[in-house]
């Protein structure tokens, strides 16, 4: 096959998996209006339409899937072999890129990489941060952190915290002239600050627990966010009650910013993992990764 097939393909797999020639022509490097000419001598070389191409979106044809699936683990496969080739290196190296959500990536994340990439200064690492569950393999990322509870059954996974949980708090000013909550139900008659989840586009269910029995809430309030400290800084604003990590309220909760209520419902979970397919074991520069966030008892 001539270097310019290679090309042609490697650019096909590029906008196919991205579903975006903005975002294709970013990744690889060159302008958009090469990247829609080559496509289109690859379609016109081929004999076969590749991709529908209307004026929101990008998606393979028929043909398009087939060569997207037959072609796209080959290229994946030597991506994998060259990298892999780092190990031949004095030092680990190369890029690792990580999908997180903002807590594990202020308090568990970030922390413990401060020290790696200071030791390791061959290798970068590009943090990624969504509150989507997303899908590691399709979105080709070398890696995911997610609760222990969340991670998929075929994915490997190294738990990088202790465990959580959240705390229900409110500000002093937003209690005066209220009933403090006395049970998980009693939150529907209070103003509360919801959460937004992109993967469901629905609003987070508060999650309690009593006798062992799961409890769900669906909270109405005044404002939402889709990030978890902006939550918080609503909620010493005055605007309703939180539920938030635990780990970021305390201090706010120490100094009288913040009041906790509803603490004896409030479960433990199981911490941080970060996850990753088999294949990625291969890179000394990932394998050095996972021990230093690693969490050790």
């Amino acid at each position: 096959m001539s270097r310019e097939n290679v090309n042609d393909l490697v650019a096909f797999l590029a906008v196919a998996r991205e579903r975006s020639f903005t975002r294709a022509a970013a990744k690889i490097g060159i302008s958009q209006s090469a990247l829609s000419h080559t496509l289109r001598q690859l379609e016109a070389r081929l004999g076969v339409r590749l991709l529908t191409r209307t004026t929101r979106a990008v998606s393979p044809t028929e043909a398009g899937e087939r060569l997207l699936e037959g072609v796209g683990p080959l290229f994946d496969e030597i991506e994998i072999q060259v990298d892999a080739l780092s190990a031949l290196r004095d030092k680990p190296a190369g890029t690792i890129r990580i999908t997180t959500s903002d807590h594990p990536l202020r308090c568990i994340l970030w922390p413990k990489l401060t020290s790696f990439l200071r030791q390791y200064p061959d290798v970068n690492v590009e943090m990624i941060f969504d509150n989507s569950l997303k899908d590691i393999v399709q979105d080709r990322l070398d890696a995911g952190i997610r609760l222990g509870e969340q991670v998929a059954k075929d994915m490997i996974s190294v738990r990088i915290s202790p465990d959580i949980r959240f705390a229900v708090v409110g500000a002093p000013s937003y209690f005066i002239g209220r009933t403090e909550p006395q049970r998980p139900e009693d939150l529907v008659q209070h103003c509360c600050i919801n959460l937004r989840l992109p993967t469901y586009g629905g609003l987070w269910a508060w999650e309690f627990e009593e006798d062992g029995r799961e409890i769900k809430v669906r909270v109405e309030g005044q404002v939402t966010f889709n990030n978890i400290y902006d939550i918080r800084d609503a909620a010493i604003d005055g605007f309703g009650l939180a539920y938030v990590p635990e780990d970021i309220a305390a201090p706010d909760i120490t100094d009288g910013r913040l009041k906790r209520v509803l603490e004896p419902f409030c479960p433990y979970w199981e911490g941080y993992h970060i996850y990753y397919p088999s294949r990625r074991q291969s890179s000394p520069a990932f394998v050095a990764l996972i021990d230093a966030l690693r969490h050790r008892h």
